[in-house]
């Protein structure tokens, strides 16, 4: 009996050690990413690139906690957003005519679900910062909004969707036209 228990409690170690430091699971609460995700579509979250500090490409889907400015605005620090990565460091990054730019270039696919109702006027990513807007981006409370992302925010990376089955599959992390 005690060497099933132990048995057991090292299986609950290493799956708490997983879900803690490598993966884990997460649902889409709202339609800031349509059409990309849905709402209810649960994902995997990969952490250890975040946690290995290894580069992000421009277009991951990103997990991060929420910014300094949402949580002064009564958003819990523990709770945690997903947006695609549009902007890295050293980027120049505007939105005009319902289009995003990148360093000067149209992103193309840029993944958002119609163009965009509203103007971003260029800006530069600063160091240890990141850009991130969410698919459906006429409805999302992302970086047009309050700004650059602080790097330290990040969770993990959004790799697969489990949940519903008859949309499970990896999620689209292509960098468009090669930037990345």
């Amino acid at each position: 009996m005690l060497r099933q228990l132990r048995g057991l409690l090292v299986w609950v170690a290493l799956a708490l050690l997983l879900r803690w430091a490598v993966i884990e699971p997460r649902w889409i609460p709202s339609g800031s990413m349509l059409p990309t995700l849905q709402l209810q579509d649960r994902v995997l979250v990969e952490k250890l690139r975040v946690r290995l500090h290894r580069p992000l490409a421009a277009g991951a889907v990103v997990v991060f906690h929420p910014p300094a400015v949402l949580q002064a605005a009564g958003y819990d620090p523990g709770s945690a957003l997903i947006k695609r990565l549009v902007g890295l460091p050293g980027d120049r990054i505007s939105i005009h005519d319902g289009v995003l730019w990148r360093n000067g270039t149209a992103v193309q696919p840029d993944w958002a679900a119609e163009p965009m109702q509203y103007e971003l006027a260029e800006l530069t990513v600063p160091e240890g910062e990141l850009l991130v807007l969410g698919d459906n981006r006429n409805a999302s409370l992302d970086s047009h909004l309050w700004g650059t992302l602080d790097e330290q925010e990040l969770i993990g990376t959004a790799v697969l969707r489990y949940w519903p089955p008859a949309r499970f599959g990896p999620i689209r992390v292509s960098t468009p036209g090669g930037a990345g």
